[in-house]
């Protein structure tokens, strides 16, 4: 299979380039409230769109609001760029302690909320960012299912999921998108990712720059990036588009430079040779 890393990728009927931006870093520290130079942010938005991305990932939790409201403020009407944003995480401070929250009437508000940030008649994507452990599945599969056929959301995605998960929702509902923690150097979801595949599920890797002790001066992913000229993240998400034709990375910053870096992964062709040694080092 040849996969083209600067192609499209198509979700009900919504063709997107498969190089998207996460905007969970336009926020403050700790992905809370508003970030330290927000018209850097919004710069990185604007640069993002005239670079050629059409697919910006957002939710509810970041800031709380703030990356949604940024995004609205700076970028609406959006034109041909698709908004897919989350909820189902509750936040009470800046930093961990991301607490799941299912509840269908909870679910249906954060969806009639983010129409209002974003100013949208209709959610181009909605995600259900956790499933609640606390709360029947089928329930909350089951208030996806519902805001489709309202009209309220054009397509529906689900976040950090099983297999299993996948199929038990999508016997309510059709799932557009999968977006699991995933990258060169950590891929305990490569049996959903496969799954997503077989099923032509677009696949988006949160967290998609590899980072840690592959990718640390010096060590085997910096070599690399030295002996190609690319760099550690133009390498990573450059194999990430080789992978597979779902694959969707996201990568986020808050920086116009690195976002330039970033999206310039589109046009790195890995050889077979790079590729294969990138696809060792896990």
């Amino acid at each position: 299979m040849t996969v083209q890393n600067s192609g499209s990728f198509t979700y009900a009927h919504q063709n997107v380039r498969r190089l998207g931006f996460g905007a969970m870093r336009i926020t403050g520290d700790g992905v809370w409230g508003y970030p330290a130079d927000v018209e850097e942010c919004r710069a990185v938005l604007r640069r993002a769109v005239e670079l050629g991305v059409t697919f910006i990932d957002t939710a509810d939790s970041y800031g709380p609001f703030v990356s949604e409201e940024l995004i609205a403020s700076t970028l609406h009407p959006y034109g041909e760029v698709k908004i897919a944003t989350k909820a189902g995480l509750l936040r009470t401070k800046a930093g961990p302690g991301w607490v799941p929250c299912g509840r269908p009437a909870y679910l249906r508000q954060q969806v009639e909320m983010s129409l209002r940030r974003l100013g949208q008649e209709s959610l181009d994507l909605f995600q259900l960012h956790r499933v609640d452990p606390t709360v029947p599945a089928e329930e909350q599969f089951g208030l996806l299912a519902e805001v489709l056929a309202e009209g309220k959301v054009q397509a529906v995605g689900l976040s950090e999921v099983t297999v299993a998960q996948i199929e038990a929702a999508r016997a309510v509902v059709p799932i557009s998108t999968v977006q699991n923690l995933y990258n060169l150097t950590n891929r305990q979801s490569e049996d959903v990712l496969n799954y997503c595949e077989a099923n032509t599920i677009g696949f988006i890797p949160w967290y998609p720059v590899a980072s840690g002790e592959l990718a640390r001066s010096g060590g085997p992913l910096d070599d690399l990036a030295t002996q190609t000229g690319h760099s550690v993240a133009q390498l990573s998400l450059a194999w990430l588009l080789q992978r597979s034709p779902v694959m969707m990375p996201i990568p986020g910053t808050s920086k116009v430079a690195h976002l330039e870096e970033n999206c310039s992964a589109a046009d790195v062709v890995l050889s077979a040779e790079t590729y294969a040694a990138l696809t060792a080092l896990a």
